[in-house]
């Protein structure tokens, strides 16, 4: 019997962390203004900026560099949210111009993002249960989305706002633990297992 070859070395280093860090500085950008702290039009171009740069630039990177180590998870999910983070800048600066998005296409689009990122989720809890917890909290925030656009209750903003500081913690603990713990040669930053286990591939001949 032939031992299966080799799986070729990646191509990049390891780009998750460049893509959860641009996410968490994005998502720290939004804070200011989610948390109603600041609306002005300067506050508003100053977020449009960190979500182009840090949001939508980090994560397009991230996402090219991850397809071409063959990681198709990890890099469909970066590269598809690097392009709504465009989006986030194209609605912050326009906002800042006193142009507002057509609340229908935003409904329409944010529920096909909800499906998309529930079915993430659980993909992504067949790796690990931080991993999960990251896409179930995107989850919990665009259900919140979903339904301050479709029912009008401004108070679940604050719901939104929450699960970005969440989203800024979580990003941040994996980033440093795949940097460091490699590093330090030890857990410092602890990353559990997989919430889900795949199944056993079938034996030959069965």
């Amino acid at each position: 019997m032939s031992s299966s070859p080799a799986s070729p070395p990646p191509v990049f280093a390891e780009p998750t962390p460049l893509g959860l860090l641009g996410l968490s500085i994005g998502c720290a950008a939004l804070l200011p203004i989610a948390f109603g702290v600041t609306l002005s039009p300067p506050a508003l171009r100053t977020a449009a900026m960190f979500c182009l740069l840090f949001g939508a630039g980090g994560q397009l990177l991230a996402g090219l560099m991850a397809l071409a180590n063959k990681n198709l998870l990890g890099g469909t999910l970066f590269t598809t949210f690097s392009f709504n983070w465009v989006m986030n800048w194209w609605a912050l600066a326009g906002l800042a111009d006193g142009q507002v998005p057509d609340p229908a296409v935003v409904l329409s689009v944010d529920c096909t993002f909800l499906v998309i990122f529930s079915v993430l989720t659980y993909a992504f809890g067949f790796h690990s249960k931080l991993l999960f917890a990251f896409l179930f909290d995107i989850d919990v925030l665009f259900v919140a989305r979903v339904a301050k656009e479709a029912l009008h209750v401004p108070q679940l903003g604050l719901i939104i706002a929450l699960c970005t500081v969440a989203l800024i913690a979580i990003s941040l603990w994996i980033a440093f633990a795949i940097l460091v713990n490699p590093v330090a040669g030890r857990a410092v930053f602890a990353m559990p297992g997989p919430m889900f286990q795949a199944a056993a591939p079938a034996a030959d001949g069965a």
